[in-house]
């Protein structure tokens, strides 16, 4: 049963959660300025308890988000890169972020994804997975966007 708290709560496997970043972004273009542009499109994939696998795909050009949207599984192979996880994993990332204004120690991107067992970045091309760790900060800094807002739901 959700509480009322609950259901202000964020959902990290829902597009609002995604377009809030972005949102949080666009908003504040020179954060990411001294990073340099990123020309990156990364899949987001979100697997759930007891429902169908979430997936989002973000378009970054520049210093913004300029994309926000759903894909099939069918559709797998439009994105660059993927980053991959339970939503257990994803939640507890966020939580860190809202807890510390800043992804902090193994709950970094950098450290999810090169200890790769519970985020793990991948892609059919070496240089889409590349393109990943060539951006990295720059997605931290999307992802730490997060430290405002609501708690994360369970």
């Amino acid at each position: 049963m959700r509480t009322e708290s609950t259901q202000r709560a964020v959902q990290v496997d829902d597009l609002e959660f995604f377009r809030d970043l972005a949102g949080r972004m666009n908003a504040a273009p020179e954060r990411y300025e001294d990073l340099g542009w990123c020309d990156l499109d990364l899949g987001i994939v979100i697997h759930r308890r007891d429902q169908a696998d979430f997936r989002a795909l973000l378009r970054f050009a520049d210093y913004s988000c300029v994309a926000v949207t759903e894909f099939a599984e069918e559709d797998e192979g439009i994105a660059d890169c993927y980053l991959e996880g339970d939503f257990d994993a994803w939640a507890e990332m966020v939580g860190d972020i809202r807890a510390h204004g800043r992804a902090t120690g193994r709950q970094t991107l950098s450290s999810l994804v090169l200890l790769g067992d519970k985020i793990a970045v991948r892609g059919k091309d070496p240089m889409g997975v590349d393109r990943f760790f060539r951006y990295a900060q720059s997605l931290q800094q999307f992802f730490d966007g997060a430290a405002a807002g609501a708690p994360v739901a369970a």
